[in-house]
């Protein structure tokens, strides 16, 4: 391979960074502890056979207009692609990858950890410990919900929606769950199809893990929020904005819904105070993915994908166009 280069817009786990020095390419990395701004990304795009970036980066037409010719792949540390404007990328020619699978036990396993702790209030309760407000055991402190032989409702049964029903068997939970059409692992499993409605209206715990795309932004709004018990428990690991914020502030202040653990936002970093401001909501700052093995394992993904593009070979995980 001649002397070729890839751009990091954020430091990777070393495993990945390994594989690009084995291969000979060059590596450029954001040296920022931040994220890049539009400007200093367009300012780095042209330079670069590659580019690997995460979630948050913006790569749209403009960015993809200034890294072509030069630019051959854009790898994504995620196995979302939202941010990339795939039609613009397919038009340069530049080839688009990501890291699907590896990530699925450990959001599914973030999703049961989010369930449980906003069920049964870990978050307040915790807090209220530090702040040394504990006076000893009460009959009705922190009364939670409970999970076991709960109904259980999963929006978008793909690898982590699947995964995450295959651990709600331990919990003899009814899963319902909704999608475009029927998934077999998740029947296999024990998991009943219904429209959306119905499962909005029947489920005890409501759990998101649909992309993000023009027909699942603001999925969940003030209709499908209005269906759902006012017991309900919103669980979301997927896309801040696969829900609509302000319909979902609104029906907690109300108690319109008991409470929603969230791990993902609508515009990350921001947090609306509102959110920050209330007991029945446990947030996270999108760790779904994040266990040593497993952004270990993505980066190295990442790394395989752009050396075997700047090889001339064919990727590993294309995304499709």
């Amino acid at each position: 391979m001649q002397s070729k280069s890839v751009y990091l817009t954020r430091m990777i786990p070393e495993s990945g960074l390994a594989l690009l020095t084995v291969a000979g390419v060059r590596v450029k990395m954001n040296p920022l502890a931040r994220q890049l701004r539009r400007e200093e990304l367009l300012e780095e795009a042209p330079h670069h056979d590659a580019i690997i970036c995460q979630f948050p980066d913006a790569i749209d037409r403009d960015c993809l207009k200034a890294a072509a010719p030069k630019c051959k792949v854009i790898a994504l540390c995620a196995v979302g692609f939202d941010n990339v404007d795939l039609a613009a990328a397919r038009e340069l020619g530049i080839i688009v990858t990501n890291t699907p699978d590896v990530l699925t036990a450990a959001t599914a396993d973030l999703t049961w950890a989010l369930l449980l702790a906003t069920a049964r209030r870990l978050g307040e309760a915790e807090r209220f410990v530090r702040a040394g407000a504990w006076r000893g055991w009460g009959m009705l402190d922190f009364l939670g919900a409970d999970v076991y032989g709960k109904t259980l409702g999963i929006i978008g049964a793909g690898r982590i929606g699947t995964a995450v029903i295959r651990r709600a068997t331990g919990f003899d939970m009814q899963v319902l769950y909704s999608a475009g059409q029927r998934k077999e692992a998740a029947e296999a499993l024990g998991a009943d199809r219904v429209p959306l409605a119905e499962l909005l209206r029947r489920c005890d715990f409501v759990s998101l893990h649909v992309p993000l795309t023009p027909q699942t932004h603001h999925l969940i709004d003030e209709q499908a929020l209005a269906r759902m018990k006012r017991t309900a428990i919103l669980i979301n690991t997927a896309r801040g904005g696969v829900v609509d914020q302000a319909a979902l502030v609104d029906a907690l202040r109300e108690g319109r819904i008991a409470a929603a653990g969230l791990d993902v936002y609508d515009k990350e970093p921001a947090v609306p105070q509102a959110l920050l401001d209330m007991d029945n909501v446990v947030l996270l700052p999108h760790i779904g993915s994040a266990t040593d093995s497993t952004r270990a394992k993505m980066a190295q993904i990442a790394a395989s994908n752009v050396v075997a593009v700047l090889r001339g070979e064919e990727p590993l995980n294309p995304v499709p166009a």
